[in-house]
């Protein structure tokens, strides 16, 4: 059986698709260190060594429980778009994704008992051309100011989008079924190494 599941993540929508997968007994215990990464990495490299950054601190204080960790950027021509430091640079990042497609990257790391999976996940998003007007009022209801790229496709922003390639959950921040085959080798694992009875 799968010992303490702890999301290392404070987001409300990672702890929402967790529910969703029917993982309900579960701890948040966000990681608070500061993020850091090495220059030069791919934006695939970079979310899987901050997922690992922010799983390796929290199982550091649950040592027996098995920890998730997850880190989503938005990358359009190449550059990495964060989380919007204020409205303004909310309406920036929006401008330059109307009528394009840009990429999500979502790192998934799962540490338990000394081992562990990562997997970044990259799913293509199509953002329909906006207005001015359509922009401003999206920026006014709130929604874009802590998501990376600026925008939430669960929320509002889904009549900002055309259409997806690739896992949907992904663009919301948690790929789920990375994350479930992720769990069920470390538990296949586990298992093998159970002595007989």
């Amino acid at each position: 059986m799968m010992d303490r599941i702890v999301l290392a993540s404070g987001s409300p929508r990672r702890r929402e698709l967790l529910h969703q997968m029917g993982i309900d007994d579960f701890e948040v215990l966000a990681a608070r260190g500061e993020e850091t990464a090495p220059a030069g990495l791919t934006p695939a490299e970079l979310v899987r060594h901050l997922a690992l950054q922010k799983a390796r601190e929290v199982a550091a204080l649950r040592p027996e429980a098995t920890v998730i960790g997850a880190d989503t950027v938005v990358v359009l021509d190449g550059a990495v778009l964060g989380k919007p430091a204020d409205a303004g640079d909310a309406r920036r990042m929006l401008s330059a994704l109307s009528g394009r497609a840009h990429q999500v990257y979502t790192g998934l790391a799962v540490l338990r008992g000394g081992r562990t999976i990562s997997h970044a996940e990259c799913t293509q998003v199509h953002f329909r051309a906006l207005t001015a007007e359509e922009i401003d009022a999206y920026v006014a209801t709130g929604e874009p100011m802590d998501k990376a790229g600026a925008y939430g496709i669960q929320g509002r922003a889904c009549t900002l989008i055309r259409g997806i390639e690739g896992d949907y959950y992904n663009v919301v921040g948690l790929p789920v079924c990375a994350l479930y085959e992720a769990l069920g080798r470390l538990e296949a694992e586990t298992e093998r190494k159970e002595p007989l009875p």
